[in-house]
């Protein structure tokens, strides 16, 4: 009489792993793009907490951001360290703009520099100055959908 054994055939063990890497080819990217896209909505909107500060200030000329407001996300390590931007003939009086940091996960984003100005207008510039730089649509960057 012969024992059941118990345990995995080598078949059933292959069939497996075939179905683990099939289901991590299309959840590791979509993460990622999940992660980018959760970052990016960070840096926008610590713009117009930025753009709040700045405007409720007016009467006084905001050279700095105080500490918190200053990095998105807000609190704990930085992803997008803002600044604000002097006045000049075309933004109505200040600009803010969001860079990623250089340690962060987003500094080799495609978005780059994130910008808004006092007349409301978004834009993205890429922090690579090279001549292989491609602007990033910022129709893309900006879409919290």
């Amino acid at each position: 009489m012969r024992t059941a054994t118990k345990g995995f055939t080598l078949l059933e063990l292959v069939i497996t792993l075939a179905i683990i890497a099939t289901l991590a080819v299309f959840a590791v990217p979509a993460y990622r793009s999940h992660v980018a896209r959760t970052h990016r909505i960070d840096a926008a909107a610590a713009l117009y907490r930025a753009a709040q500060f700045v405007e409720q200030a007016a009467s006084s000329a905001v050279s700095a951001l105080p500490p918190g407001m200053d990095q998105a996300p807000q609190f704990g390590a930085p992803i997008y360290l803002l600044r604000v931007l002097p006045a000049n003939d075309t933004n109505g009086g200040y600009s803010i703009e969001a860079a990623p940091s250089e340690a962060g996960p987003a500094r080799d984003d495609v978005c780059g520099i994130f910008t808004l100005d006092a007349t409301g207008q978004r834009g993205n510039r890429n922090s690579n100055t090279g001549a292989n730089a491609i602007a990033p649509s910022s129709g893309e960057c900006w879409n919290t959908n």
